[in-house]
């Protein structure tokens, strides 16, 4: 049986496609936003010298780092109204990813502070800068430059794992491709136009992120 290739159909309703593809990448940058200073924050915990932080910052890490992601968004969408938290989809979904990359934040931000050469703190010290201002001041930045990266990579992770909002009829760009699919049939056409989507939008944060990096990388 010959297949006709229709992607004019399909082609029509883009612009339903191209709304979705920017609410994912909305949700994604405000998950990473939330992520980093969740992340931040388990990160400071993890290197403390008190054993009750570091103890919370781990279990934080291992509890969620092995959760998957789809068993986080039905908890906060459906588990947490049992609580009497009620969150609308959108921030249901925000919630549960924040919290899944603050789990990979806090490794990184943790990696990123222990690699700084302790000498420059000491030479903080010597100057007579506190503590809060060594941090403010000398670590935070050096951190991120380190670590920038690995944000950038994170944000793409993220941006892809928004596909699994569909699940909560949040309609983002997959949402979005199954409902053009139930309306037109066209399976092909409809999920090879979502993927060749995806895959550009990917690349084009990449290069960007990948521009800043040497940007600050020549700073």
């Amino acid at each position: 049986m010959r297949y006709f290739w229709n992607f004019n159909i399909v082609f029509a309703q883009i612009n339903l496609l191209l709304d979705g593809l920017l609410l994912g990448f909305l949700l994604a940058l405000a998950s990473l936003m939330i992520g980093m200073a969740l992340g931040l924050f388990m990160a400071l915990a993890a290197i403390s010298k008190h054993p009750l932080l570091r103890g919370i910052a781990r279990f934080y890490v291992t509890l969620l780092r092995n959760t998957p992601l789809l068993v986080l968004i039905f908890i906060a969408y459906f588990g947490l109204p049992d609580l009497h938290i009620r969150l609308g989809k959108s921030e249901s979904f925000i919630f549960a990813l924040s919290l899944y990359a603050g789990a990979y934040m806090t490794e990184v931000f943790r990696a990123g502070l222990e690699a700084i050469p302790t000498g420059i703190l000491e030479a903080g010290q010597a100057i007579g800068l506190t503590p809060l201002q060594i941090f403010w001041n000398i670590q935070l930045p050096i951190m991120f430059k380190n670590v920038l990266p690995s944000l950038g990579n994170y944000l793409i992770s993220l941006f892809k794992d928004t596909s699994l909002a569909a699940s909560i009829t949040i309609p983002e760009l997959t949402y979005n491709a199954k409902k053009i699919n139930t309306l037109t049939f066209r399976v092909f056409e409809v999920w090879l136009i979502t993927a060749a989507l995806y895959v550009i939008a990917c690349y084009l944060m990449a290069f960007i992120l990948r521009r800043i990096e040497r940007r600050f990388a020549i700073q």
